[in-house]
């Protein structure tokens, strides 16, 4: 497994793109399935594992798949789609898997599909996918290990959301496309990524209104016709250049990103201290000579991401003060706390808060990633240690950053990867 080796000290500055959101070419990529015939050509692919994972998922229920990593290109013929079985070896590598689900019910009236993996963030039910898809008349059993979705044809429903559940709003819309009558979503999730899918899907012939709203209709269409579409960026990873400038005091441009996809990032990063200049796509962030404290509590789009709660509590930790950070999206997304006291962080958990005492500096050590935006939050953390670090695991990292040792690189950090 490789892992990084990262020197501190080093201020970034420069401009960088971001590449396509991750968590929409996903559910994009899943929803694919619904379109029987002709060619899908999508744009802005970034070439991710994850990415890698959900072209097996289709290529194994008999879509035609190919992907061009340099472009960043994917194009998908699902017209020979016969297989409506999603098996575990794949599913248990992310969780996201789990949204063909409501694709292959849709178009096949059947689908069985193994319960999802992905990180380890505490319980991440599939409870809201499962009860809307009820509420559409499906029959829904499990048989070992597997969900068992059947229907001969859906029917418009009223969803009600306990809360705004990302996956759950995508696979329901999924479900609902074909579905008689008209569907409502309540309490949707507000993700500029979901409004990316539903964008997607409207391009294609489908009803969708509302994306971006907490209550989202959708009228059931026959079919779909088959478009060209590019991914937006990806705000999380444009969020965390924007925190690997705050800590390590640098300035940066990042661009390909709706700077309105980052509004609460931005504010805290200003409470902080920061400079933070706003234009059309791009954001542009000056670190202070000290960060200040901050509050924060995680919570659905447009509050604070959870995503990137790892990478502010890397800058609390060297702020001057006490930080404190509330997370109400995870039961269990502290992990990496215990690593950031291997830096020589000062950070005491209880519940699902976080105290963070800044200290003067962080020094080198190794630590493990054991999540995606953990392993972010890691990186930013040994860019402002003291000494040399090294980062291991950092396959997880993959999973959502496409070679982030090289591009941090691009901006002056001290960073490489190694066997």
């Amino acid at each position: 497994m490789d892992k990084f080796i990262i020197t501190g000290g080093k201020r970034l500055s420069g401009r960088i793109e971001v590449e396509g959101s991750k968590n929409a070419a996903l559910p994009i990529i899943a929803s694919s399935i619904l379109f029987a015939k002709g060619e899908i050509l999508l744009e802005n692919v970034p070439p991710l594992r994850d990415i890698y994972t959900i072209k097996k998922v289709l290529e194994f229920i008999g879509a035609n798949v190919q992907y061009n990593p340099d472009e960043m290109t994917m194009s998908m013929d699902c017209s020979g789609i016969n297989n409506n079985i999603a098996p575990y070896d794949l599913m248990r590598q992310m969780r996201a898997s789990f949204l063909v689900l409501g694709p292959l019910l849709s178009r096949l009236g059947e689908a069985r599909v193994s319960l999802p993996g992905g990180c380890t963030l505490g319980a991440r039910p599939v409870d809201y996918h499962i009860l809307g898809f009820r509420n559409l008349g499906a029959e829904i059993t499990e048989d070992g290990g597997y969900v068992v979705a059947r229907a001969k044809k859906l029917q418009g429903a009223t969803i009600h959301f306990d809360r705004p559940s990302h996956t759950g709003t995508e696979n329901i819309m999924f479900g609902a496309i074909f579905a008689g009558g008209t569907t409502r979503i309540v309490n949707a999730a507000c993700d500029p990524e979901v409004v990316d899918v539903a964008d997607f899907l409207n391009a294609g012939g489908a009803k969708i209104h509302g994306a971006g709203t907490s209550t989202i209709e959708i009228e059931g269409v026959e079919s779909l016709e088959p478009v060209n579409f590019k991914v937006s960026g990806d705000r999380l990873v444009a969020g965390t250049y924007m925190f690997g400038a705050a800590i390590t005091g640098g300035s940066i441009e990042v661009t390909g990103i709706s700077p309105s996809n980052l509004t609460m990032v931005s504010r805290k990063l200003y409470e902080m201290g920061c400079e933070v200049k706003e234009e059309d796509n791009s954001i542009r962030i000056k670190g202070p000579k000290k960060l200040k404290p901050v509050k924060v509590v995680t919570f659905p789009f447009p509050g604070f991401p959870t995503d990137l709660q790892p990478c502010i509590m890397a800058l609390a930790a060297v702020a001057e003060g006490t930080s404190r950070i509330k997370e109400t999206v995870f039961e269990d997304r502290f992990n990496h706390t215990m690593e950031l006291r291997r830096l020589g962080a000062d950070v005491n958990v209880t519940l699902n808060e976080a105290v963070v005492n800044g200290v003067k500096r962080l020094k080198g050590a190794s630590v493990m990633a054991s999540d995606i935006r953990a392993g972010a939050g890691l990186t930013l953390a040994c860019l402002a240690a003291e000494g040399t670090s090294e980062l291991l695991r950092v396959y997880h990292v993959d999973r959502g950053y496409n070679r982030l040792e090289e591009r941090l690189s691009s901006l002056g950090a001290d960073i490489k990867r190694v066997d």
